[in-house]
């Protein structure tokens, strides 16, 4: 379901009640099951090397000074990786 605040998936009161993956993919636009789609065809653990890399050459091997939007930029880049180890 979408709501202001994006897609939601809302889990039954029983929590030890399996949920249908493929309802809650049904729930989502074109645009979003073409984006998961992608991602699986890259390779997720490929995507997260990939992410990675990107955040430790910027973080770690650069003499540029990184302000707080390129913080928080990089932090975004680490929240993406892991939650993509999640799945």
């Amino acid at each position: 379901m979408r709501n202001s605040n994006g897609p939601k998936a809302f889990i039954k009161s029983n929590y030890a009640e399996p949920i249908d993956g493929s309802e809650i993919l049904n729930t989502l636009i074109p645009a979003e099951q073409e984006f998961i789609s992608c991602i699986k065809l890259l390779g997720v653990d490929e995507l997260i090397f990939s992410l990675k890399m990107i955040h430790n050459l910027a973080l770690y091997h650069t003499e540029l000074v990184i302000d707080q939007e390129e913080k928080n930029a990089l932090f975004n880049l680490k929240i993406l990786w892991e939650e993509l180890q999640k799945l």
